[in-house]
């Protein structure tokens, strides 16, 4: 397989895996994907835990918020972390670390127990940065939109393969004599486990670059550009294109993560579906990662090749506008088909913006790309997390004053207000974040590079010019 003089991979050859690049891009994809379905993996089972817990609506949204408050914090600090001891020891220590609050889940007793682990749980959020940051050193520029997209929405799937991967263990446990109740506590223990062996696979089988690892270029005196002290963290914050990023990608992932964690219950409550129904949709369209995503990256890569580093922004800016558009549409229509279309709509063009998001990133500052990564990423966790207030501050209070305003008409009553209520709720929220994105689209169109920088990112070596997928050896 052809690759720079340093040793990046100027391809994506998926069954190489004799290539450095390659292993990791595959290990490193595979430990994203165990770190999604771990922090996600307590939503097919929320029903359980209320009725377990005896969470109230607030408890249960606060759940949702906090679940996505700990990556904020951990991905602002990984990137760093990554840039000075690199992406395999900091994938490691996430994945050893991160596996405790997953395991310990599965003890919890009262609904502060079960928030706190919440919080700590998104702390493996930060995965992603790791995956972005690994992939971006480890190919070259004209592939490195389309191996960074792939890896994110390969281990993005996790976020949706839960939804059938979780009940299956469930089922599996209860197989072996568990009482249903308590499945879903030792579903997150199995969970935690993996995620934690998946942590000595990272430490065992990867390196930090094609070169080898960061410990290791540093007694050679061979450390590629990426020290500490070559771009000081504050430079990195006063660049305004890694701003515009951050609000980008909150208006991408961030949004994304927000939509589908609340959609089960909108697609019930809005259109009639069934629990199964509604979480088969929502899956669906979570396995989109398996090419949107890509999409995303490779167009970003292709408007590169043909308009340079200002055409990978007039891509970002064009599909952020079409997936604000899909999803504020989708929030005024009652018909299930016109329903159905534009949530297809919305799932394919927000996973291509967080493909086209992160084609564009590396190229913003080379010598510190996990710095920047970790702000970026953790853009889409702020975006979530506002939008998940946004959500809560309408849906909560409706519930609440439906059931109390029927609170003497019966059980069955109180269930169809709360659930209209609900409804008009989540969709007035889905239509403010749909314009929301628009605006993020406007916004992106102020990313410049300047002629050095355009200069650069073709003068890197490579032997390969087009970008290309491929399964051959």
């Amino acid at each position: 397989m052809k690759t720079t003089p340093n040793g990046k991979a100027t391809s994506l050859q998926l069954l190489h895996f004799k290539s450095m690049p390659i292993r990791t891009f595959w290990i490193t994809s595979i430990a994203f994907f165990i770190c999604f379905f771990a922090w996600f993996g307590i939503v097919p089972f929320m029903p359980d835990v209320v009725k377990d817990l005896g969470l109230s609506p607030a408890q249960k949204w606060n759940s949702i918020i906090l679940a996505v408050t700990g990556t904020v914090f951990a991905r602002l600090v990984i990137g760093k972390l990554c840039d000075k001891y690199g992406p395999r020891l900091c994938y490691t220590y996430l994945l050893l670390l991160g596996a405790i609050p997953v395991i310990l889940i599965g003890f919890v007793q009262t609904p502060l127990q079960f928030l706190i682990c919440r919080l700590f749980i998104g702390f493996i959020g930060a995965s992603f940065v790791i995956t972005q940051f690994h992939t971006s050193i480890m190919f070259a520029p004209n592939i490195v939109g389309t191996a960074n997209a792939t890896s994110a929405g390969w281990g993005n799937l996790g976020g949706g393969a839960n939804r059938l991967g979780m009940p299956l263990i469930a089922a599996a446990v209860v197989s072996f004599g568990v009482a249903d109740e308590v499945a879903w506590r030792y579903s997150m223990i199995i969970a935690g486990v993996v995620a934690m062996l998946m942590g000595l696979v990272y430490y065992f089988f990867t390196q930090d670059t094609p070169e080898g690892n960061f410990a290791d270029l540093k007694k050679e005196g061979k450390m590629p550009m990426l020290k500490k002290d070559e771009v000081p963290f504050a430079s990195v914050l006063k660049d305004y294109r890694v701003w515009v990023l951050f609000l980008v990608y909150a208006a991408c992932f961030g949004m994304e993560l927000t939509v589908y964690g609340t959609m089960d219950d909108y697609l019930r409550n809005t259109f009639g579906f069934s629990r199964t129904t509604a979480g088969n949709l929502v899956l669906s369209f979570a396995l989109m990662n398996i090419f949107a995503r890509t999409l995303g990256g490779f167009f970003g890569d292709r408007f590169g090749k043909l308009k340079g580093l200002r055409g990978r922004v007039l891509f970002l800016a064009l599909i952020l506008a079409i997936e604000g558009t899909m999803l504020t549409v989708f929030s005024t229509t009652t018909s299930i088909a016109l329903g159905i279309l534009f949530l297809i709509g919305f799932s394919v063009s927000v996973q291509m913006a967080e493909g086209a998001t992160f084609s564009v990133v590396p190229f913003i500052n080379k010598k510190a790309i996990g710095s920047i990564s970790g702000i970026v990423g953790a853009g889409g966790n702020v975006g979530a997390f506002l939008a998940a207030m946004l959500l809560k501050s309408q849906s909560a209070v409706a519930e609440t004053n439906a059931l109390a305003n029927n609170a003497l008409l019966g059980d069955q009553a109180m269930k169809m207000a709360q659930s209209a209520a609900a409804s008009t709720a989540v969709s007035g929220g889905y239509f403010v974040i749909g314009l929301f994105v628009i605006l993020a689209a406007l916004a992106s169109l102020t990313i410049k590079f300047s002629t050095a920088e355009e200069r650069a990112s073709k003068q890197e070596p490579k032997q390969t010019t087009v970008p290309q997928m491929a399964f051959d050896k």
